[in-house]
């Protein structure tokens, strides 16, 4: 089943009772968002809490009940909340989500240098392909330079082509844009990028966890600071999904702020369908087969990581 994703941007009062969400607002009209199969915002009072998979907090006015903060993190939910600026400043996790955790926690751990080059080449060769494909999305063209360097990347990404491919890449991807810079706190539509990252990472991070894996311990990235490393690794061949959500939101030709309906087009993240293992899956299903098959790399008993891949 699809997990949901909820948005809530007023004043409540969130609690919980007999395994259900209870939504308490000023006003009727006042609601939370709640994508519907047909992707619209829908208002909503109780929702069963095992139907939900991230819950986004972005006012300063909501409350949440010690309890049922408890059930979700036991059903595995992600809980990001949002700062002043409306972006995602926060992310709670359960600190324990398999069965097997304290094993997997070993593998992971005792994984070698070589074994985690190695996944970190095949997470790279994953990224530029589907970043190539986004250019041909794009420019209705085939971009051979992003090939070449895909199929070339070596154990550990040794010659950084994963910063050749992003230099070329995010040069090209906004075409009508040509002063456009990939940063945190640059220009729009990085504001948009930020916001569907930052959802994206709530999923693989909760992907992870419930792998009974380590998100803080990660492949590539051993920022010291960052909570998230192995979550940072993992969604790399992922961002393009999100980057194709963007470009169609910025062609669409509507206000590239983050209004409520812009932010419940990104919350469609989750439910975004990708292509893995030959079938076609919601991303939020596809982040599960990912970190499962992760697992499975670290304890020997697959050598090749599951990714999306781009059609």
């Amino acid at each position: 089943m699809i997990k949901r994703t909820l948005y809530f941007g007023n004043p409540a009062y969130l609690s919980m009772r007999l395994k259900q969400l209870v939504i308490k607002t000023p006003e009727a009209s006042d609601c939370p968002m709640d994508l519907n199969d047909a992707g619209m915002a829908v208002a909503v009072r109780t929702i069963p809490i095992e139907d939900i998979g991230i819950i986004i907090l972005d006012n300063k006015q909501i409350t949440v009940t010690q309890g049922l903060m408890e059930e979700l993190l036991d059903s595995n939910c992600a809980v990001i909340t949002c700062g002043s600026n409306h972006l995602p400043v926060g992310l709670m996790l359960p600190l324990y989500g398999h069965t097997l955790q304290n094993e997997r926690f070993r593998h992971q751990l005792e994984a070698s240098l070589p074994l985690k080059k190695q996944l970190w080449q095949q997470t790279i060769q994953y990224k530029i392909s589907n970043q190539a494909r986004m250019l041909r999305y794009v420019t209705g063209d085939e971009h051979g330079n992003m090939k070449v360097w895909a199929s070339t990347v070596k154990s550990g990404d040794s010659d950084n082509l994963e910063a050749r491919a992003a230099a070329y890449y995010w040069k090209t991807i906004f075409p009508d844009n040509e002063n456009f810079i990939r940063g945190r706190d640059e220009d729009a539509p990085n504001n948009l990028l930020n916001y569907g990252y930052a959802v994206l990472r709530a999923v693989i991070a909760r992907a992870l966890t419930a792998s009974g894996l380590l998100p803080t311990l990660g492949i590539h990235h051993h920022n010291r600071y960052n909570a998230y490393c192995l979550a940072d690794d993992i969604m790399e061949p992922y961002r393009p999904f999100v980057d194709k959500l963007v470009f169609d939101i910025v062609q669409s030709g509507t206000d590239i702020e983050l209004t409520k309906e812009i932010k419940a087009r990104l919350l469609s993240i989750p439910t975004l369908e990708v292509n893995i293992n030959g079938k076609r899956s919601p991303l939020i299903v596809a982040a599960s087969t990912t970190s499962s098959s992760l697992a499975k790399c670290f304890s020997g008993e697959l050598r090749k990581l599951a990714y999306p891949e781009m059609t």
